[in-house]
């Protein structure tokens, strides 16, 4: 998708959120492109311009991308894949020790080293392999093969990769708000992709209301909305396999979400996971793990976990949709 498209598909999408909200006259509204993605800011900042609002965002962008991202092959990230240093700054930090909690929480199947298997299969930006050798690539799959000690990163294998896709837009939402926060606002939101971090009230005082979208395959972001939420502070992320896959020889969806257990694509019923947490680099890597457990043990899993924040939209076995709503989510969902 071009920038230009991009823009026109998130000046629709702004619009729904700001108009109906009433006067946003105290209000500065960014709109724009992050991380490859659509950028929406409204926040009452005093005396920053959008102008200078989104050239300090688009510095946040820069430093994002020099550390973390797979896709620049000058990353700070694709020369520690390459094995071409082992200095670590503190973004990958902060995400590495993220993604070890959030791996932990989910047995394994949430794991930042999967990049090799995602290579095979053609998510990173290269050409997928026709027939991956999974129990060759497994070999170097494994939270267990890196840790990070006294701001370096130590393999067990050299061939380890890691990939931050799951949580660096989310933890790159919080740099933006905490940025925010700095400029004196005390009412805001950010969204990068339809990865959301808020605070305190809209325009015309109400709750910030974020849509859901409908995860019909394909259809580019901000088209559909199947629910909204009523959020006053914390952070919205969801994960979905309707967006990125691919249809292979023999007729199956390859999404992709993998499974760094098996090293194959996981598709279940479960077709998107919302999360509703403090953080956004939280939201987003739980986001991630549900899709990854599966629909039933990601059921499971919130079962035992009432405190979690979530609306799952799965499969009904037809062509609608099933909605599930935890506990703990559902005062936040707006009728």
């Amino acid at each position: 998708m071009t920038e230009k498209l991009i823009r026109k598909v998130w000046i629709a999408v702004s619009a729904a959120i700001l108009w109906g909200c009433g006067d946003a006259s105290s209000y500065t509204a960014v709109d724009g492109v992050m991380l490859g993605t659509t950028l929406h800011i409204t926040a009452d900042v005093q005396g920053v311009s959008a102008q200078e609002l989104y050239a300090a965002a688009m510095e946040l962008d820069r430093e994002a991308k020099a550390s973390m991202s797979i896709f620049d092959p000058g990353s700070l990230l694709s020369r520690l894949n390459r094995n071409e240093t082992d200095s670590v700054d503190e973004h990958i930090v902060r995400n590495w020790t993220l993604a070890r909690e959030i791996g932990a929480l989910s047995g394994g199947r949430y794991d930042v080293t999967v990049k090799p298997l995602v290579d095979a299969w053609g998510f990173a930006g290269r050409e997928r392999t026709a027939a991956p050798n999974l129990d060759s690539l497994l070999e170097f799959v494994g939270s267990d093969k890196v840790s990070v000690r006294d701001g370096r990163l130590v393999k067990s294998d050299p061939r380890v990769q890691l990939d931050f896709n799951s949580v660096a837009k989310g933890y790159t939402v919080d740099r933006v708000a905490l940025l925010l926060e700095e400029y004196g606002a005390e009412n805001y939101l950010v969204d990068i992709g339809g990865e959301v971090r808020c605070r305190g009230v809209n325009p015309h005082g109400d709750p910030w209301r974020i849509g859901i979208e409908r995860p019909v395959d394909g259809v580019a972001y901000g088209q559909t909305s199947e629910v909204r939420v009523a959020l006053s502070g914390g952070s919205l992320a969801t994960s979905g396999n309707y967006r990125r896959f691919f249809i292979d020889a023999a007729g199956n969806k390859v999404a992709h979400t993998i499974d760094p257990r098996t090293g194959r694509s996981v598709v279940s019923r479960l077709l998107s996971a919302t999360v509703v947490a403090d953080d956004c680099a939280r939201a987003d890597a739980l986001a991630t793990m549900f899709m990854a457990l599966g629909a039933e043990e990601a059921l499971r899993w919130v079962a035992v976990h009432p405190e979690a924040k979530v609306l799952f939209i799965l499969a009904d076995g037809g062509e609608g949709f099933e909605t599930y709503v935890s506990p703990a989510m559902r005062n936040l969902i707006l009728e």
